[in-house]
């Protein structure tokens, strides 16, 4: 619940959006900032021996992050990393104006990052398409958080209900990961919302089919346990939806999740809830299935 909560933005932290614009640097530090040398001096002193020393959490964060753009307002990086404290917060409108700022300046560092927030911490699915296939433009066959772009606009259609889009886009997701290298497995987590997209479609046996192998992958996986639970249910398997959904609720119990960094920060897509979990198992239960 307490995810959710993050969502509901205070009025006041709209004002702070204008942090990111930083008092100008004099020219002369403006043209050093060229140097790649020297703005990495700068990163490595004020961000890796200065910000990262105390944490995200600590105020000399943000001073150590403000000293960086005002010594060197062209280094993207900064940006991103002063909007850290405001993201893991919830406070998107102050976070947001930094990470175009990031943007503007690396677009393609920085693009697909921002794509990544907007699907799984704003849920800005249509933004977060259109970064995604920017991204793909500026860097082919990148990676984010784990992840090929493919799957996060897989997700993004998948959210908007635009089914024939997000199968496309599991499919390159799953043949970048596979490339040259057939026999090696995707990444759980795209079989499973491959697995849930189809059970969208109502097209159960390919829903099995990729549910069934993320479930070979991370057997303690709650949600791909659900969702197969709910295919056995229309494919009229009662038997095996049960097992499953035992399966999930234990797995659950025992702390087990969607695995994912950002997990504990945001919900990702079709994530379920114990209490999802345990009133489908109920309902078998009472009706003796």
């Amino acid at each position: 619940m307490g995810k959710w909560l993050l969502l509901f933005l205070s009025a006041s932290a709209l004002l702070m959006a204008g942090r990111c614009q930083p008092a100008p640097a004099p020219p002369a530090a403006r043209a050093a900032c060229q140097d790649r040398h020297y703005a990495d001096s700068l990163v490595a002193k004020y961000l890796d021996k200065g910000a990262a020393v105390y944490g995200y959490n600590h105020p000399n964060w943000e001073k150590y992050c403000d000293s960086l753009i005002a010594a060197c307002p062209t280094i993207a990086v900064a940006y991103r990393e002063k909007a850290i404290p405001y993201l893991k917060k919830g406070d998107y409108a102050t976070a947001f104006p930094l990470e175009d700022k990031a943007v503007a300046l690396d677009p393609k560092t920085w693009t697909a990052y921002r794509g990544f927030l907007k699907c799984i911490f704003t849920k800005d699915y249509a933004g977060a398409l259109l970064d995604f296939q920017q991204a793909r433009r500026l860097v082919p066959g990148g990676y984010e958080m784990d992840h090929t772009y493919p799957f996060y606009e897989g997700l993004c259609n998948l959210e908007l209900g635009h089914y024939a889009q997000a199968a496309a886009s599991f499919r390159l997701d799953i043949a970048q990961q596979t490339q040259g290298h057939p026999q090696r497995p995707p990444h759980f987590n795209s079989l499973f919302y491959a697995g849930v997209l189809y059970y969208e479609m109502q097209d159960y046996p390919q829903a099995t089919h990729y549910l069934t192998y993320c479930l070979r992958l991370n057997p303690q996986f709650p949600d791909a346990h659900y969702y197969l639970a709910q295919v056995y249910l229309a494919r009229k398997k009662n038997g095996e939806a049960t097992r499953h959904l035992r399966l999930g609720q234990a797995y659950y119990r025992q702390g087990y999740r969607l695995n994912e960094d950002n997990e504990a920060y945001a919900n990702y897509p079709h994530q379920i809830t114990l209490y999802e979990l345990e009133t489908l198992l109920q309902a078998q239960t009472v009706t003796g299935r």
